[in-house]
């Protein structure tokens, strides 16, 4: 059945960093909040954060990507992929006391595991997590 998904959830979580072209699994953290949704953060190449949030939302997926940075007025580039292909790209300024930004958007669920990355850029500055959900 499309859309539905056999394995744990908490099973396939994934999440990467990228600083510089070298990939870094140690700064990233996953977790599985329950059956419907997957949370992964991490450090970007600098001092910026990244978190992303996939879950399940009237038959689609919600995902949110946020950086949070701690400066406000910064544009980032922002692009979200689903299995490869981009499905939303943007620009987002930092604002507030957190000096942050998030983006939310709602997916088709394909059949099987959906991969999802965000990834955000600020002059040099590199931000990317994965979630396979």
């Amino acid at each position: 059945m499309p859309g539905t998904h056999t394995t744990p959830r908490a099973l396939v979580v994934a999440a990467t960093v990228l600083a510089g072209g070298v990939v870094s699994l140690g700064t990233a953290v996953a977790s599985a909040h329950d059956d419907d949704e997957v949370r992964a953060e991490g450090s970007c190449s600098r001092r910026a954060t990244w978190e992303l949030k996939v879950k399940t939302d009237d038959g689609r997926l919600e995902v949110e990507g946020e950086i949070d940075s701690n400066r406000s007025g910064q544009r980032w580039k922002w692009a979200m992929r689903h299995n490869g292909s981009v499905s939303a790209r943007g620009w987002a300024r930092t604002s507030g006391s957190s000096g942050s930004f998030d983006v939310e958007r709602l997916l088709v669920d394909l059949a099987g595991t959906d991969v999802m990355i965000f990834r955000a850029t600020y002059k040099g500055q590199v931000c990317r997590g994965v979630v396979n959900f």
